[in-house]
């Protein structure tokens, strides 16, 4: 099975003449952890406590040293799940017709603890739901905003707290189709929302994410366009406020559990006595989405370069190194629930396995795509930190230039398990391969994230640029070396951009 999955992903991959014997383990590793048999190692699921399983012999075959709990490579994470299994959404006109609203593809409620199973209401369309423009109209009714992500109109916290202040019952937020950095994405694979154990999910207003194909449904009636609004919100113009003759009505079936998920930590332990205490974190997150709504007829979320092809450099580093151990210790971490809010990395923050404060540095690897030739990677904690200033060193000396993040709208650094991280103070650092505006290289870069990112797609029939994969797999490799053997540790220099 092995050679077959290496096979696949050779053939996948973009001409080679003959990828390195480093490269193809870490395809192989790559191939093995997201093929079907892991079911998209959603946390909790069969298929993650197999992918466990899997990463835990590549950690004791590697003779890394367990540093989760209890003398185990292993730590439990407490979870608290709240889903929205299914749904009947629809708008009623005045004259008793109805238009379906298709749960997942047209809308899709936020799953909370207090959501209720019915809802229905009359429907105001009130622009971004800025302060001005949620008003005494938005009493008792449903609020239809557009949900802008660009600077100078309401942010997602600011139109919820000024509907809600207005005396809305419920929030419809409309998609930014015209944020073309990240454009929206159809079907959402499923309606479930996560948090540690004991801690509350409340939503507070009923709220729900709408296609902006479903607007014209929501505004049937007013003689209105959606297509005309649509665009001139994409223009970042003023929007007119206006009641629906509608009525949006909405049953809810939900389902609550809790359950635990399991993460990895590995130790290579140091060789400098002087070093013991200032300990490297390499992390990587271990879970995907696993089964959900099917796209193109496919329901499996394999999750081959988000993250499992980083998890496997993990395994790849640990079986190079064979239990050789730099200066400083290095913990090895896969964790669990990043695709559910960073879950994983922020209950190790809170139940340390190893003294917290020992903690020097994280090269955290996620949000990698080697899908063209590798020249230039965006780095976050670029300016914060001295951990930074070796990735670029490194970077530099491998012909790789080094940016800062171009496209701050999309919060990239706050979406990774490197940020809770850095809002302990700790130096991290995290990368993405970069493009220059206009090329093939972005038009490859944003058709994988129109069409693969958090989709069934993004499996190990990806066309992967192996020579790109090798050029990181390197850099990393090299960085990890140099940090853990640098005479100073890693520091902050610099206050946390936010």
């Amino acid at each position: 099975m092995r050679h077959l999955l290496l096979a696949t992903a050779l053939l996948a991959a973009p001409a080679l003449a003959k990828p390195d014997a480093d490269t193809r383990a870490w395809l192989a590793r790559t191939a093995e952890l997201s093929s079907d048999a892991m079911e998209g190692r959603d946390a909790g699921s069969p298929g993650h406590a197999r992918a466990i399983a899997l990463v835990e012999g590549w950690f004791k075959a590697a003779k890394l040293q367990p540093a989760g709990e209890n003398g185990q490579f292993r730590q439990r994470v407490p979870l608290h799940e709240v889903a929205v299994t299914a749904a009947e959404m629809r708008v009623v006109q005045p004259d008793g017709s109805t238009a379906p609203l298709k749960f997942l593809h047209d809308i899709t409620p936020r799953p909370a603890t207090d959501l209720p199973a019915m809802l229905a209401g009359p429907m105001r369309f009130a622009g971004y739901c800025s302060k001005a423009e949620a008003g005494p109209e938005l009493k008792g009714k449903i609020a239809l905003c557009f949900g802008s992500r660009r600077a100078g109109r309401a942010n997602a916290d600011e139109r919820l707290a000024a509907v809600k202040a207005a005396g809305a019952v419920a929030l419809l937020t409309i998609d930014d189709v015209g944020f073309t950095l990240e454009p929206p994405r159809w079907p959402d694979a499923y309606a479930r929302a996560l948090a540690h154990e004991g801690t509350a999910l409340p939503s507070g207003l009923p709220q729900f994410r709408v296609n902006g194909a479903a607007l014209a449904t929501l505004i049937a009636g007013t003689g209105r366009l959606a297509a005309t609004l649509l665009t001139e919100a994409t223009y970042h113009r003023d929007l007119e406020p206006f009641d629906l003759p509608g009525r949006f009505e909405a049953s809810l079936t939900m389902e609550q559990r809790r359950f635990r998920s399991e993460q990895l930590i590995g130790l290579l332990p140091g060789t400098d006595k002087t070093k013991a205490q200032e300990v490297i974190l390499l992390g990587a997150h271990i879970d995907g989405y696993g089964f959900g709504e099917p796209v193109d007829g496919d329901r499996l979320y394999n999750g081959t370069l988000d993250d499992a092809g980083y998890v496997a450099l993990l395994g790849q580093l640990a079986a190079r190194r064979k239990g050789k151990g730099f200066a400083r210790p290095v913990l090895f971490a896969a964790w669990t629930a990043e695709e559910k809010g960073l879950l994983g990395a922020r209950w190790w923050l809170q139940h340390p396995t190893v003294p917290k404060e020992q903690l020097v540095g994280v090269i955290n690897l996620d949000q990698l795509r080697p899908l063209f030739p590798l020249k230039a990677l965006t780095l976050h904690g670029l300016g914060q930190n001295t951990l930074a200033d070796t990735a670029k060193s490194v970077a530099e000396t491998l012909k790789i230039q080094i940016r800062p993040d171009r496209e701050p709208e999309r919060n990239l650094i706050r979406r990774v398990d490197s940020w809770p991280f850095m809002e302990a103070g700790i130096p991290a650092v995290n990368f993405i391969f970069a493009y220059n505006p206009r090329t093939e290289e972005e038009r490859i870069y944003r058709d994988w994230y129109q069409r693969r990112y958090h989709r069934p797609q993004d499996d190990i029939s990806t066309p992967m640029d192996l020579d790109a994969a090798r050029d990181f797999n390197r850099f990393f490799y090299t960085l990890v070396e140099t940090a853990a053997n640098a005479v100073e540790k890693p520091a902050m220099k610099a206050t946390m951009a936010r």
